[in-house]
């Protein structure tokens, strides 16, 4: 469970752990007939969809892509080889030329909204105005508990959502006169376009325009959408926006159904805060990944203890828990269960907060800088990386080991050596639970017993052991630990003034490089702790228009290297994952990025 990788940024698996209650939807009776498909079916996920809008950065998690993913459709998909595969049913882009960069996106006829509305430019032109950061007249909103952001007033201007793959466009794109094709301009050569092309669309824009500026009429919203982004209509905007970051979230079935408006196979139709969530066959759709399945429901089965039971009852068909060694054992040992194993996408990871006022902020010490390194460095000393594998994930892989990268997996053989070579992270900190050396520092810094207060999933059993191995490790050097781990903790990484450090999982959505910049930017949308380097920003820059592998390569070292440096945080194991599946369903497997094992969904068939 992790924060999913955003875009030309990684986003965010977010986990909830919560129990199952009595409110969950009936098992359905997956029953087939020679004349009839299945009528239903239940799978399980481990946190609870949200947001229908993931790309906010309030939005951005795997259990709300998950949903949009079988909700809407796409120009191109990874398949299980970790490949782009095209569906010219939704659309298909062509490079028109590499100097400057230009790519054309031609959306199919047969690509439509499931309330009827063809899918266009203007739908498209929305990803790159909400995106682009080219339309915001400020940084930043307030945010409430929730993490949800304020309203924009007046001729206030701010889209929750960042891609630096968008805002290296600066041209107003071109679009064509039937609105079926729009063209975009890059200053520079984005090295993942691409993947940044795959997904065109998001959120529908006749439905924000609908919301934004009352127009009811599907094309004279469209029309009306996009003449504000051409005019820069900051009054129009600034409502434009406020649909855009707030509109789409909700936890259970919202009033207007017109939120739940998707261009892909399945539509929602019901969601339970906390319970479930069903999607239904669109009849509206016309693509290609039609699937045979009439009603998919995802409960919410964040104890995997639960997860498994719920599989061996046949309450649910597929399942992929956080596991532990009697999580694999038990599943191993069902009947008419396949067991998939394999490293996940996701890593788990330690991050400070530089800009709160609390110890990892030189502005505690009077703005001195070094003083708190110092104190980020003792503390991420103290981390017992190796013992958290040794006694939590070695029991489920015997073979687990120290990820020592902030930026590459440990099976990317050509990469990940010389990173961390370079990067100096296995010869600074090692396994962890350095308490001399902690104290070392922690008295060069002349800081006495500094509190951090941590954030994380307090309802899932496996980050409660590592916190509590955490906090027995940091308090043994001098520190002392607060737990501030909330069920949320997902929406409130954005407000770091609730804590200092975090603990959670990043599981990436694309193979682009451009998926690392917006961790470690200083603007970057996954940059909670708010670290700043203007070296790193322009490495990252460069990165994200460099298309030569060695030169990549030669970035990534060196901005490595200045993470550790600057005591960033630290990496401490890739995800083993796990997944059961009943033979009562077939064609299910899974692959190491967002959307996991729903990545081909329409292909399941049930028996």
């Amino acid at each position: 469970m992790s924060k999913r990788k955003l875009l030309a940024a990684a986003g965010i698996v977010l986990s909830s752990a919560l129990a199952l209650s009595a409110c969950t939807p009936p098992t359905p009776q997956a029953t087939t007939t020679a004349n009839t498909a299945p009528k239903s079916i239940n799978v399980a996920w481990n946190q609870a969809f949200y947001s229908y809008n993931n790309n906010t950065d309030y939005g951005n998690a795997t259990a709300n892509a998950n949903v949009i993913y079988m909700a809407n459709d796409n120009i191109a998909y990874y398949d299980k080889d970790l490949k782009l595969a095209q569906n010219p049913s939704f659309g298909k882009m062509e490079k028109i030329s590499d100097s400057p960069l230009k790519v054309k996106v031609t959306f199919a006829d047969t690509a439509s909204w499931s309330d009827g509305t063809p899918v266009d430019a203007s739908d498209a032109l929305l990803m790159w105005g909400s995106l682009s950061g080219h339309f915001n007249t400020k940084e930043d909103v307030e945010q409430d508990d929730e993490g949800n952001v304020g309203a924009n007033e007046g001729s206030d201007v701010f889209f929750n959502g960042s891609s630096p793959g968008y805002g290296l466009i600066t041209d107003f794109p071109e679009i064509s006169d039937d609105n079926k094709s729009i063209t975009y301009t890059w200053s520079k050569p984005y090295v993942d376009w691409e993947i940044l092309m795959a997904t065109p669309t998001g959120v529908p824009a006749h439905i924000v325009a609908k919301r934004a500026l009352g127009t009811a009429d599907a094309a004279a919203s469209k029309k009306a959408f996009v003449e504000a982004f051409k005019n820069k209509d900051n009054a129009a905007l600034s409502k434009i926006s406020n649909v855009f970051n707030n509109d789409f979230n909700f936890k259970s079935m919202p009033a207007d159904k017109e939120l739940l408006v998707g261009s892909g196979p399945y539509t929602i139709t019901d969601l339970k805060e906390e319970q479930y969530t069903t999607l239904e066959k669109n009849p509206n759709y016309k693509g290609s990944h039609k699937p045979s399945i009439d009603k998919v429901t995802i409960r919410i089965t964040p104890d995997p203890q639960a997860s498994v039971q719920a599989l061996q009852n046949g309450e649910i068909l597929v399942t992929q828990p956080q596991s532990t060694a009697d999580i694999l054992k038990q599943l191993q040992g069902m009947q008419n269960v396949s067991v998939l194993t394999q490293n996940g996408g996701t890593y788990e990871h330690v991050d400070t907060v530089f800009t709160n006022g609390g110890p990892f902020d030189p502005a505690k010490y009077g703005g001195d800088a070094e003083k708190a390194k110092k104190v980020r460095q003792a503390f991420l000393q103290t981390i017992p990386r190796q013992k958290i594998i040794d006694n939590i994930i070695k029991p489920l892989n015997p073979t687990a080991e120290l990820r020592n990268s902030f930026t590459t997996v440990p099976d990317d053989k050509a990469a990940y050596g010389p990173i961390t070579q370079a990067n100096g992270m296995e010869a600074t900190y090692g396994g962890g639970s350095n308490t001399d050396k902690a104290k070392a520092l922690l008295a060069e810094a002349g800081v006495t017993n500094p509190t951090v207060r941590i954030m994380y999933a307090s309802n899932n059993t496996r980050r409660q052991q590592e916190f509590q191995l955490i906090k027995e490790a940091g308090e043994a050097a001098g520190f002392k630990i607060e737990d501030v781990g909330s069920k949320d903790w997902g929406q409130l990484l954005k407000q770091p003034n609730q804590y200092d450090a975090s603990l959670f999982g990043w599981q990436s959505t694309s193979t682009g490089v451009a998926e690392v910049a917006p961790n470690y930017l200083s603007t970057g949308q996954n940059n909670y702790g708010k670290y700043k380097n203007d070296s790193v920003d322009a490495q990252l820059n460069e990165l994200n228009v460099t298309t030569d592998t060695a030169k990549q390569l030669e970035i990534l070292k060196s901005v490595e290297k200045q993470l550790v440096d600057d005591a960033f945080g630290i990496t401490i194991f890739q995800f083993p994952e796990v997944t059961g599946i009943s033979s009562k369903i077939q064609n299910v497997s899974s692959i190491p990025l967002s959307p996991n094992y729903y990545w081909n969904f329409w292909e399941w068939k049930v028996s």
